[in-house]
């Protein structure tokens, strides 16, 4: 290695070391400034990272395959199962 690449990769840590302490002061006067909005206008979670998305419902079954025991909502692709049957003879 010569002793310019050498004091690059110097140069390139004491970088390194100056950018992650100048990211932490910036980062703590932010969290701090974050905290006063907060407090200061009643802020909830909801109101910064709005409501949480809802979740679907799967649905609830409607035929049951009296073999094994598994059942189908009736939605979507039909199982092995009950394809080429009369679905009537499978319902809950």
């Amino acid at each position: 290695m010569t002793a310019d690449y050498k004091s690059l990769l110097q140069q390139k840590a004491e970088l390194e070391a100056k950018i992650a302490e100048a990211l932490k002061t910036e980062k703590s006067g932010a969290i701090s400034r974050a905290r006063e909005l907060v407090q200061q206008y009643g802020l909830t979670q909801d109101d910064i990272f709005g409501q949480p998305k809802r979740k679907t419902t799967v649905g609830e079954a409607k035929y049951r395959n009296p073999e094994t025991g598994a059942t189908w909502t009736g939605r979507g692709k039909p199982p092995n199962w009950i394809i080429g049957q009369d679905r009537a003879a499978f319902e809950i």
